[in-house]
């Protein structure tokens, strides 16, 4: 999945600086990834810890997380996989709004893939109202669809706006891919609550924080998955079918630097890990000096290629490299 400040190519960076500060050996360890995103930072501790706790705000990130990290015993998927592949598309609310010859004239998705995820979505709640499968089975599928309906949908990166025209790997045919997730003899939890809220009624040993750096909001940006995901009722709203959604205060430059410090008042962690870049919202000065209030503070920082979801003239930052921080707190 194409995603706003995905992890996967600073994972190994991440991992070492744990094992560096931490212990290369983690199994007596709780390790929580409060704004876990597509999930891949958690994912790669989830085999080598006692547990990890995923959480993010977005409900296609909750579903994500739900069968990555959350789902660790395996089950037969091979059956139900290659029965929603032969499902027939069905005209539904996402063709109607979001795809082509559509009511709305969004052309977010082709009209047969659009009609596909619309049959496709409505089989999987009608085998979880049935109980044909239970709620590890129901995540898989879910996360399954999000990932096949990404891959063919008919954008630039994100979900802000869609192309004038079908691209050709939007022509082609939606097919459903397991997601695969790792199997682990410890249960893990995950959760779909607001950081700061969740943080004062979890605790552990390390903490991994990845909030979002700029004022892009993730529920616009990556409002589609969401409906894919919920498949409710509701009235889109403007040329892109917007839905409703709650303005994360990691975002606004008035409001960071509060939440923040309260996020970290409220950390009932030994072992806090910031990633962070010299283009967020909060200077590196600021973060600083409230990771010192609490205790011992460092940074680690590497070259990162920078995500480019606009176009060349419209940036406000322009290199095509960034500075990736990864801060330290061992709070006392």
């Amino acid at each position: 999945m194409n995603y706003i400040g995905s992890k996967n190519k600073l994972s190994d960076f991440i991992k070492q600086t744990v094992y560096k500060i931490v212990d290369k050996d983690l199994s007596n360890k709780i390790f929580c990834d409060l704004f876990a995103g597509t999930g891949i930072v958690g994912r790669n501790f989830k085999a080598e810890t006692k547990k990890v706790i995923s959480n993010d705000f977005e409900f296609y990130s909750y579903v994500l997380n739900r069968n990555y990290v959350g789902n660790h015993e395996k089950f037969n998927d091979e059956d139900l996989i290659a029965e929603l592949n032969s499902t027939e598309g069905k005209s539904g609310f996402i063709s109607e709004e979001y795809s082509e010859n559509g009511k709305s004239e969004r052309l977010y998705f082709s009209e047969e893939n659009g009609k596909k995820i619309d049959a496709i979505r409505q089989k999987i709640e009608d085998w979880k109202i049935s109980r044909k499968i239970n709620e590890d089975q129901y995540y898989f599928l879910l996360c399954s669809l999000l990932e096949a309906a990404d891959k063919i949908a008919n954008t630039a990166s994100v979900y802000g706006a869609f192309l004038k025209q079908i691209k050709k790997s939007a022509q082609k045919n939606m097919e459903i891919m397991p997601s695969f997730f790792e199997l682990t003899e410890n249960s893990h939890e995950v959760y779909n609550e607001d950081s700061n809220s969740l943080i004062q009624k979890i605790e552990g040993d390390i903490l991994y924080l990845d909030p979002p750096y700029n004022a892009r909001q993730y529920g616009a940006n990556y409002h589609l998955l969401n409906t894919i995901a919920k498949y409710d009722n509701f009235s889109p709203k403007g040329k892109t079918g917007l839905r409703d959604y709650q303005k994360s205060k990691y975002c606004s430059k008035p409001e960071v630097l509060k939440t923040f410090e309260d996020l970290i008042e409220n950390a009932k962690f030994q072992h806090i890990f910031l990633s962070y870049n010299n283009e967020g919202l909060m200077a590196e000065s600021d973060i600083k000096k409230i990771l010192s209030k609490f205790g011992k503070y460092d940074i680690f920082t590497t070259e990162y290629q920078r995500f480019r979801a606009d176009k060349e003239d419209n940036r406000n930052h322009k290199a095509s490299k960034t500075t990736e921080y990864l801060y330290y707190l061992e709070k006392q």
